[in-house]
């Protein structure tokens, strides 16, 4: 079964681009276009798709809260965010609102492919560009806070946790990986986030690429 598609983007030319790109792979189909937030949602309810590749910039209703209310309505729908837009704030309420993915619209085509499998498969992608901008940043942080790398702080036991959840995997996931129970999972999730001064899975995502822990 081919990985199901909804385009959601309020440019003709961009749905098209993408449409051509994504029906030449042999593992997928676009299953529907939507022109406007609105039409997104109501789009989503009907045919249920896997993936939804979303423009954070449409009328009616943007993208990041029109992701909200399809995944509040079908939680397995995969999100992958597509912006003019590299700034963090833009990437954290992406990633808050639920989505796995978060592509620039100048991405090179082999990262929207790539972005649709890893979200399909449960992980999280975000675009090379994005990356490396909140390595640089991040690094720019610490040096001008003079501060030492909170990351020497986790155990090697939290280390693997914290890449396991910044790759996408479940409490349930990580505990049958380890071999432990989902009760220590959560203990060491927030042990994680309390050493980093981090208060959400989004922004661990966001830690994990800024170390390069994941790409």
């Amino acid at each position: 079964m081919p990985i199901r598609i909804l385009l959601a983007d309020d440019h003709t030319v961009v749905r098209d681009g993408l449409r051509a790109l994504l029906e030449k792979q042999p593992d997928m189909a676009v299953v529907a276009e939507a022109a406007d937030g609105r039409d997104s949602i109501r789009l989503a309810e009907e045919q249920s798709p896997d993936v939804v590749v979303m423009d954070i910039g449409m009328p009616n209703l943007n993208g990041i809260e029109a992701t909200r209310r399809i995944l509040a309505a079908n939680p397995r729908t995969a999100v992958v965010m597509l912006s003019m837009h590299q700034d963090e704030s833009y990437v954290l309420r992406s990633l808050k609102a639920g989505a796995k993915g978060y592509l620039l619209k100048d991405s090179l085509r082999s990262e929207v492919i790539d972005a649709i499998r890893a979200v399909f498969r449960g992980r999280s992608f975000l675009t090379k560009k994005v990356s490396r901008m909140l390595q640089e940043d991040y690094m720019h942080q610490l040096e001008s806070r003079g501060l030492d790398d909170s990351y020497d702080l986790l155990t090697d036991r939290e280390r693997e946790i914290l890449q396991m959840v910044a790759e996408g995997k479940s409490n349930k996931e990580v505990a049958s990986v380890l071999n432990i129970s989902q009760t220590t999972v959560e203990t060491h999730r927030a042990h994680i986030l309390q050493k980093l001064g981090l208060h959400s899975v989004p922004e661990l995502i966001l830690y994990a690429v800024r170390k390069g822990i994941i790409s």
